[in-house]
């Protein structure tokens, strides 16, 4: 893959899923507080593998979540797709296109309404986060978690000892399954010749290199 569109389409939905047990909930209060250490804005990864031993619920969270992918024409793909279990405290205005340019995300958050939504401001959508929030977007469309209500991501919205922290089990859909780029409306080879000069991963926005601010989500040139 030389070079591809970046997709404003946000496939979201709220599924019926059981609450995680509480065991596991203290499992993950304590890793984040103690392991992770999560500041305003952190995003990292906790042990799915150790949460899967707590989690008899864990392959009818997944079932649910192939069910969704299959209604909106991808069926099979989040089982032919990585897994990871991730946690943040609002994550600050990103994407995720240096690293995952081959990929879209599929997120489905199993964290209580802790009023938080998840903004993408380019395309405008806001997404409220509650247990069951299922999102499937383009790795460099540009996001944020924040306060609901808030447009700009402020680290005082995120205070120690505010409860805040969110879970989420996200996949790693490949952008070359024709299913996921014809979901997402996805097109190739936007501009071969310019890609075939890189040697990594870049976000062009008309024609330049562009980066996103961190607090208000705005493009700008890359330095």
């Amino acid at each position: 893959m030389r070079s591809r569109s970046v997709s404003d389409r946000i496939l979201c939905g709220t599924l019926e899923v059981p609450a995680p047990p509480a065991l596991l909930l203290a499992d993950w209060e304590r890793d984040i507080a103690l392991q992770l250490q999560l500041e305003a804005g952190d995003v990292e990864p906790l042990s799915l593998a150790r949460a899967r031993l707590r989690w008899p619920d864990y392959k009818q969270l997944l079932q649910a979540a192939a069910d969704w992918a299959g209604s909106l024409g991808l069926p099979g793909v989040l089982a032919a797709s990585d897994i990871a279990l991730m946690a943040c405290r609002g994550a600050r205005y990103h994407h995720d296109g240096v690293l995952y340019g081959h990929a879209a995300f599929c997120n489905l958050f199993l964290s209580e309404d802790k009023g938080l939504d998840l903004f993408f401001p380019s395309a405008g959508q806001r997404i409220p986060l509650v247990r069951g929030t299922a999102v499937i977007f383009d790795t460099c469309q540009p996001h944020a978690v924040l306060r609901r209500g808030s447009s700009g991501f402020a680290a005082a919205d995120f205070l120690p000892a505010q409860d805040c922290s969110q879970v989420f089990l996200s996949w790693e859909l490949s952008i070359e399954d024709v299913q996921v780029s014809q979901a997402l409306g996805i097109s190739f080879d936007m501009d071969p010749a310019a890609a075939a000069l890189l040697d990594q991963g870049q976000l062009h926005l008309n024609g330049a290199p562009a980066v996103t601010c961190a607090a208000s989500g705005r493009w700008s040139p890359a330095a």
